[in-house]
């Protein structure tokens, strides 16, 4: 990203570090200090120990009926539980059933959150030992829903509202957040949510959802993440109407007036956390994102899931792909339909990575990815009214209206799906790149499901059963003349918890390019022959753990390389040292 983010940074890069990025203020280096792999008896404090009524209220420490008859004694909890103690196994098999009762993916959401709201460590527990049924519910596709009937559903804040109405005391809004070790926070201003438009603040759900997983698959504290909703109003007349909406009834607020209330936050999050806390720009509309990400990538420690998280893991699919499909990332032709945030992002990524492989110039490898928008395909004659982020695909040739054509005249290898727009796979253009193609590789990425370019069973019945596919959103498998294909999820949940931890437990302090790079080899390494012969191109969820602590090693050894890492004498082992890190969500015993 660095080649397109560069010109709008004034030649800056992020190996510079600006002087411009010192602010005073933060917080203790924590940073990779929980052991909470070690068995030991913890003292459940809050502002003072818990004890009692109180206890049976905190989240954190709250272990419902698993308490002990000695903890039972020890911390007044006689009388206010039933005489049965059970174990953390046992609460948890009675919990899924329960969930499983539920026909409202909705419902099942809503469960979850409650039960993350009453007991976080059997909520991360159940998300993690149920990782592959629970993730579409706690995230993508059920999210979406829950973010547009957020304002039906909201009982008690599980982040922090920074609206307009705060300009000028963000910093003290901060202060209200009980937690001060803070190392990972995701924001949103609720424009872009994912496929679904602009949902202003109850855009919410998505970053309590990623810090979610953050925990649950990356091992990063509970109690050090943060979700952040900047409200600056909405655009989303249905909402602005609604008598159950949350947030600010007006308009988005644009340009100066948006800009500066965005500067105060993050000169604030730095001065309150330090220099290490790492700010997750997420769902933020494409004006936005590239602005944002240009602009203090610099000087802070930034990411933007949308735009590198997307590219990250997309890169990994692919790479390991080339499996099946055979040849290598230069031998290859890319089609997107898309030129967003992701669209873009992916594609420079690849042609990053094909030119770190090839030793040629980015310019060049570029010139086998080609892109199709709203008005067709992007070409040099185009170049004048395109936004920024889309001139670099703007290659020499014929215009072209529709993406049927560009697959003809093209004829790529692989079809990529960014759009956000559910149903443009049509059957002529999977049958046009079959025909192109032994093994076309097909990617229909945009979430939720309603908006997947196409099905599972589209891509394999209309490529006859050859096409190797991957979504944004799981699909179930599919039968096919009597074969069973399995389809792999090109899910960002594969890249940013593992990816932040490896941040977290190297203490970096910016995001270079090479650290995606990194992140998308550890991933791609990870698919074994067991998973090629499903057809899969990504590993299963279910070993969500072992890749985030990989990726994590991955990511932390080239922060060490590229000098932007502070935990200092490295670790010797970094995946031994990142699953040291993570936390676990196994009951601790009480004194």
């Amino acid at each position: 990203m660095e080649s397109i983010l560069k010109p709008l940074r004034d030649g800056e890069s992020v190996l510079d570090l600006s002087p411009r990025s010192t602010v005073s203020g933060g917080v203790a280096d924590v940073y990779g200090e929980d052991h909470a792999t070690e068995d030991q008896l913890v003292t459940p404090w809050t502002f003072s120990v818990a004890s009692g009524y109180s206890l049976l209220r905190d989240p954190q420490y709250n272990k419902g009926l698993a308490f002990t008859e000695k903890e039972r004694d020890a911390h007044y909890l006689r009388g206010l539980l039933p005489p049965t103690i059970t174990s953390q196994k046992l609460q948890e098999k009675q919990l899924i059933n329960n969930i499983r009762q539920y026909q409202v993916p909705l419902q099942k959401y809503i469960a979850m959150m409650e039960l993350q709201e009453t007991n976080e460590r059997l909520f991360y527990k159940l998300l993690v030992d149920n990782v592959e049924e629970l993730l579409p519910i706690v995230y993508t596709p059920v999210v979406g829903e829950a973010c547009q009937k957020y304002g039906s559903i909201f009982k008690r804040p599980q982040g922090l509202f920074i609206s307009l109405k705060e300009k000028g005391k963000i910093l003290e809004v901060l202060k209200n957040w009980p937690e001060k070790s803070i190392q990972v926070i995701v924001v949103t201003d609720g424009e872009r949510i994912l496929g679904l438009g602009d949902l202003g603040c109850q855009g919410m759900g998505i970053p309590v959802g990623k810090l979610a997983l953050y925990t649950a698959l990356g091992g990063v504290r509970p109690s050090a993440c943060l979700p952040i909703t900047i409200d600056v109003g909405t655009n989303n007349e249905k909402l602005l109407n609604d008598e159950f909406y949350i947030g600010l009834r007006q308009k988005r607020a644009t340009g100066q007036e948006y800009s500066e209330l965005l500067q105060e936050f993050m000169t604030a999050v730095k001065q309150n956390y330090g220099e290490k806390v790492l700010i997750q720009f997420e769902d933020f509309a494409n004006h936005n994102a590239f602005e944002l990400l240009a602009k203090y990538g610099t000087t802070h420690l930034v990411f933007n899931d949308d735009i590198q998280g997307t590219a990250s893991v997309v890169l990994a699919g692919v790479v390991a792909a080339l499996k099946l499909i055979g040849g290598t990332l230069a031998d290859h032709t890319f089609l997107f339909l898309g030129a967003g945030e992701a669209g873009t992002g992916i594609a420079e990524l690849i042609a990053l990575e094909t030119s770190k492989q090839t030793k040629t110039p980015i310019e060049e490898t570029r010139k086998k990815i080609w892109l199709v928008d709203s008005k067709g395909l992007i070409v040099g004659s185009r170049k004048h009214s395109l936004q920024h982020f889309k001139k670099p695909w703007a290659h020499e040739h014929e215009p072209v209206d529709t993406l049927l054509e560009a697959v003809k005249v093209i004829k790529p290898t692989v079809l990529v799906g960014s759009s956000g727009v559910g149903k443009t796979f049509t059957k002529e253009v999977i049958e046009a790149v079959s025909s192109i193609n032994e093994k076309p590789l097909i990617l229909a990425l945009s979430n939720p499901t309603s908006q997947s370019e196409c099905t599972a069973e589209e891509a394999y019945q209309w490529s006859e059963g050859r096409a190797i596919f991957a979504s944004g959103s799981p699909f179930d498998p599919i039968e096919y003349k009597g074969k069973v294909y399995y389809s792999g999820q090109a899910n960002n949940a594969y890249i940013f918890p593992g990816f932040g931890l490896g941040l977290v437990i190297s203490g970096a302090i910016r995001v270079h390019d090479d650290m995606l790079l990194a992140a998308s080899e550890a991933l791609a390494k990870l698919v074994t022959e067991e998973n090629y012969e499903k057809g899969l191109i990504y590993p299963p969820f279910s070993d969500i753990r072992t890749i985030s602590a990989n990726i994590a090693a991955g990511v932390a050894a080239k922060a060490y390389e590229l000098g932007l890492a502070t935990r200092l004498p490295r670790p010797e082992n970094l995946v031994k040292y990142a699953q040291s890190c993570m936390y676990s969500p196994v009951y601790r015993n009480y004194r």
